[in-house]
């Protein structure tokens, strides 16, 4: 099995929206904001080859919406999906499995494209992974998130009969190297792949910890709808991965890819920052 790092960008978002209850003076020194408040975070994806199947993990905001829509969002950088894969000698026709750990739009953008008016799958020849209670749960949002779940980005994929569900079961095998967790405190039935390779145990944090300044237990997204459950799971699976060495993978940190855990005097924080390629 092969792991690759999948770049497909960088956007910003309100920085207090980001780290929640945790004052500017504090976060502040950890993801340096602009005069707007505005903090830069990654969409960093991630790709694995697993015997004859090419597997990956979320795809970005992807490129179909209007400019009023991106202008919320200052896009920048020179990584795109289709760079990012051509860099490893892949492209979108290559891929058999589209792993969706959530349907928020700058994790499932990347999905659906348009041509010629049409909303189609940008994944020809994939498979596209979700599970029924998170999809349910997107289809008919609630009021507080429903911008997040962008019909266009969703939809098209039921459409195509590309889809397939995953069972709702937490430690769930998905292939015989990778398990799926389940969190529930940012969004309902979030899938977080739990991937073994070299030995290593190695977690895809999608939301549950956005990047390394998120590992201390009060720093939780506002855009969390149940930010105590969050805490909860946060500080079961902090526990859990410093007891047994798992190595942190990050979806939005703009500097750090991957991260070991310690434990100290002040709970569980990161030991060691390096990038997958160095595992």
């Amino acid at each position: 099995m092969n792991l690759f790092t999948i770049d497909t960008g960088l956007f910003k978002l309100d920085g207090g929206a980001m780290f929640g209850v945790v004052p500017k003076t504090m976060w502040q020194k950890l993801n340096h904001p602009d005069e707007n408040n505005m903090c830069t975070w990654a969409m960093r994806c991630l790709l694995i080859q697993d015997a004859d199947r090419l597997i990956l993990i979320d795809n970005g905001i992807g490129n179909k919406q209007d400019d009023k829509f991106f202008g919320h969002y200052y896009l920048h950088g020179d990584d795109t999906l289709d760079k990012s894969l051509a860099k490893h000698g892949f492209s979108r026709d290559d891929i058999t499995d589209v792993f969706l750990t959530h349907l928020h739009f700058d994790h499932c953008g990347g999905s659906i494209i348009r041509k010629n008016d049409q909303l189609i799958p940008a994944f020809k020849n994939a498979i596209y992974w979700s599970n029924e209670k998170h999809w349910d749960w997107a289809i008919n949002p609630n009021d507080r998130e429903k911008a997040s779940f962008l019909k266009d980005n969703i939809l098209p994929i039921q459409e195509s009969g590309q889809l397939k569900f995953i069972e709702t079961k937490d430690g769930i095998d998905f292939t015989g190297e990778i398990k799926i967790r389940f969190a529930y405190g940012h969004t309902d039935a979030m899938m977080l792949p739990q991937i073994h390779h070299k030995g290593k145990t190695i977690i895809y944090m999608a939301d549950l910890l956005p990047s390394a300044a998120h590992i201390p237990l009060p720093y939780i997204m506002a855009y969390d709808m149940f930010p105590l459950k969050t805490l909860i799971e946060k500080k079961s699976f902090l526990d859990e991965a410093a007891a047994n060495d798992y190595l942190l993978y990050f979806e939005h940190d703009p500097l750090i890819e991957c991260c070991s855990l310690q434990v100290t005097e002040r709970g569980v924080r990161m030991l060691d920052s390096f990038k997958l390629s160095e595992i």
